[in-house]
């Protein structure tokens, strides 16, 4: 039964995905999405509640070898969790709602998604000339700002990652090597991934509760990343770094250069925005109005229904 529900398609998209994770650490999230969305013609929304708890298995993962050979710093771990934990919850009553009164969480977290893609190709091309202009401020920072800033990255990080699946990786890392320039790229690297951990899985379960998970893509894509991770981490000493995170940069620009646009179509395909009345607060909406070509388009038999049809 198992065996059967895995698609080999999503498994080598898998593979791929996480062989590259294994030789960059980043790109995940950054790349999963956009491969479901782009390629499969999965529904934003269910691309980014799979990709989540996807991310969370994976790192999970790794956050057990990064503890293993002890390149995680807790402390920085805690910072992080204090600022996104709670964001994370606000961001998904606030998709939620607007699931529930608009239907427009799909073109919220499209346009998100565009946004996080590019911040995302930007701090994988200009992280090392970031971190040369802004190291010695942030050297001469106290503890206590330091500690601040951590936690305000983390409540970015947990809205950005709720809405999109993206930034955990990329601009968790940037920043923190700017707020701990003294700590081993290796801590912070692990530090990073161990953070991601419960901030993907709760937006993770999130998402799931909204009905946006499709648990057989996500099988399938884990049956083809865990063996991807580990060609990747075996073959990256070999690899050159900085060419793979230029073209990763340039993928990413691609993608989310697509989505902006299919965003700016939208309007005149969107869902329309309906009256609540007392039928619609049963789940189902009175004078709703869905467009053929809606981005909500699902693959067929997909796990991802928000409502049930009237």
């Amino acid at each position: 039964m198992f065996s059967g529900s895995i698609d080999p398609h999503y498994a080598i998209a898998g593979f791929v995905v996480g062989a590259l994770v294994g030789v960059t650490g980043v790109g995940g999230g950054s790349l999963m999405t956009p491969i479901l969305i782009v390629l499969f013609g999965v529904s934003p929304a269910t691309a980014v509640g799979t990709d989540l708890l996807f991310a969370a298995v994976t790192k999970t993962a790794g956050s057990l070898v990064h503890g293993f050979n002890r390149t995680i710093d807790w402390q920085v771990v805690r910072r992080l969790a204090t600022g996104s934990i709670p964001t994370t919850a606000l961001a998904l009553l606030v998709l939620s709602w607007l699931n529930m009164r608009t239907g427009s969480a799909n073109q919220i977290v499209t346009a998100v998604l565009a946004v996080a893609l590019l911040l995302t190709a930007g701090a994988l091309i200009a992280r090392n000339r970031i971190s040369k202009l802004y190291a010695q401020r942030m050297v001469n920072l106290n503890e206590r700002s330091i500690a601040r800033l951590t936690v305000a990255m983390g409540a970015m990080l947990g809205i950005l990652v709720t809405f999109s699946s993206v930034g955990a990786g990329a601009i968790g890392v940037t920043a923190l090597v700017l707020l701990y320039p003294l700590l081993p790229m290796a801590r912070i690297v692990g530090s990073d991934i161990a953070h991601a951990v419960p901030l993907t899985l709760i937006a993770g379960l999130g998402h799931g509760l909204m009905g946006s998970v499709d648990l057989f893509t996500l099988m399938s894509l884990l049956a083809g990343s865990l063996p991807g991770i580990f060609v990747g981490s075996s073959i990256s000493v070999r690899v050159p770094d900085a060419a793979l995170r230029y073209v990763l940069a340039a993928a990413l620009i691609v993608v989310g250069g697509k989505l902006a646009l299919d965003l700016s179509a939208q309007p005149k395909t969107s869902v329309g925005v309906a009256r609540m009345t007392p039928a619609s607060q049963s789940g189902c909406k009175v004078g709703e109005t869905v467009s053929t070509g809606s981005v909500a388009a699902e693959r067929k038999g997909s796990a991802s229904k928000f409502r049930p049809n009237c």
